[in-house]
């Protein structure tokens, strides 16, 4: 019986042993899609205790807490730091089997060096000595991206942001992490939410545009384009959760806007019209300078209304949805491509009954840049094990494996980096096991490089980040 998770762990082969020590362990990160905010790397966040680290705003362990029976009280209402932590104690050891579990004991052991497993019986223990930990000077936000050997994050801006903090991050000479904004659109699709007209008032205000017509719309937003990516800004992202493509003329775009601005009702058609409108300028202003562009496609959000209106949105009560999206892939990916303005795009699926449908669409679109078109990594409700393995194997099976630009946190907690390590193991075990199986050579160095790559150098090459 093996150690519970030693230093080879999920390492089944001396294949993998070796590419996981030799190769991939020691690369940097560049976390190029996370929710970390500029402002606690710009003011050096320091934290009261573990539970504010490591409980605070993470929706995946809010998820299993209220499932554990937990209250909400002591999940993100009024009980004491320590309460929380407590419930999170005696949860823990239900988690067998979810990768929570794992990351959990990943974090505790490379954060904080506590190797015993997290239950009601070592909680004092734990809690005492990570809170000591915790008032070091290593243990504020930088600090830990800093240990994680962190070279590079994006975080996801709203095209309203000043990006203040971003401009004080670059104008700081002792952050050693290259911190960029990421361009998150959500509020100019979204023509259909009653919030529109107050977004789109705040594009004018931070674009300097005044906006009357659909053409002024875009005008701010390419102004905004340019804004970001002065500040550094090499991607953009976008949560596409509905229909996304239908034809629409430039002439009724203009008149769904003005009615939008006026009040008047938009009705479904029109919402996914306007959407795609929109989708494909920002796609064309995305490929004249060169960013990459992310779609994750396929969450269903806020199922839960009675806690919606309680503790609001992004609290944990989404899911996956089901609705089909091949013909709408395929459209918008061939319309910004007619005119060779289909940018670097990114596709992650939720639901993965879609895997191989999107690693063959990708397939569909590549042009002078190695894996142009990405099948992206196990995204939310697939990050784990079998997730990563299914992804990667599907990528294998279909596409360019070794161009693969691999992990990302997609995390609001900056202790999630160990996700990176969660995913080498798993990378190098996968191939390990096809090299011992005599389904791949062995050149050790070759396949070595091809785990550094897939680890760091892919993302930075694909990215044109130095």
């Amino acid at each position: 019986m093996k150690p519970f998770m030693d230093e080879d762990f999920l390492l089944e082969t001396e294949t993998a042993k070796q590419l996981y020590h030799d190769y991939a362990k020691s690369m940097p990160i560049f976390d190029y899609h996370c929710h970390l905010t500029a402002q606690e790397i710009a003011e050096d966040k320091r934290f009261s205790s573990i539970t504010e680290l490591w409980l605070g705003g993470d929706h995946y362990k809010w998820r299993v807490l209220r499932a554990n029976g937990v209250p909400e009280t002591h999940v993100t209402g009024a009980a004491s730091d320590r309460e929380k932590f407590d419930k999170w104690a005696e949860t823990v050891p239900h988690l067998i089997g979810n990768p929570l579990y794992h990351w959990t004991h990943l974090e505790l052991k490379r954060c904080f060096g506590v190797t015993e497993p997290l239950s009601p019986q070592t909680a004092d223990r734990i809690w005492e000595a990570c809170n000591r930990k915790i008032q070091s000077d290593s243990f504020s936000a930088r600090g830990i991206i800093s240990s994680f050997n962190v070279k590079g994050l994006c975080t996801t801006d709203d095209p309203v942001d000043s990006l203040a903090y971003h401009k004080q991050i670059r104008e700081d000479t002792t952050i050693d992490c290259k911190v960029l904004p990421t361009f998150r659109p959500d509020g100019a699709l979204k023509i259909e939410n009653s919030g529109f007209k107050k977004w789109v008032n705040q594009l004018e205000a931070s674009s300097g545009v005044s906006i009357a017509r659909y053409q002024d719309f875009l005008k701010a937003l390419r102004k905004r384009v340019d804004y970001f990516h002065e500040a550094g800004c090499r991607l953009s992202d976008h949560g596409l959760d509905s229909p996304f493509f239908l034809e629409v003329t430039e002439e009724k775009s203009g008149q769904i806007f003005k009615r939008a601005l006026n009040n008047e009702q938009i009705d479904e058609k029109e919402t996914v019209q306007f959407r795609t409108a929109v989708l494909i300028q920002l796609g064309r202003m995305y490929a004249e300078k060169g960013w990459a562009m992310q779609l994750h496609i396929g969450g269903l959000r806020n199922n839960n209304q009675r806690m919606e209106g309680e503790i609001g949105p992004n609290t944990g009560f989404d899911s996956i949805a089901d609705f089909t999206y091949a013909s709408d892939l395929s459209n918008f990916l061939n319309e910004l491509d007619k005119t060779e303005s289909l940018p670097k795009t990114i596709l992650y699926n939720l639901n993965p009954r879609d895997n191989y449908m999107i690693a063959s669409m990708a397939g569909n679109f590549h042009g002078d840049v190695p894996g142009k078109v990405q099948f992206g990594t196990a995204w939310w409700f697939n990050d784990h094990i079998e997730g990563m393995e299914n992804q990667m194997k599907t990528l294998a099976n279909v596409g360019v494996f070794s161009r693969f630009i691999g992990m990302l946190t997609d995390s609001r907690s900056l202790l999630s980096y160990t996700r990176h390590e969660y995913f080498r193991r798993i990378l190098t075990n996968l191939i390990g096991k096809w090299v011992e199986n005599g389904e791949l050579p062995e050149d050790i160095e070759w396949m070595g490089k091809v785990v550094q790559d897939i680890s760091y150098n892919n993302v930075c090459d694909y990215l044109d980040i130095d």
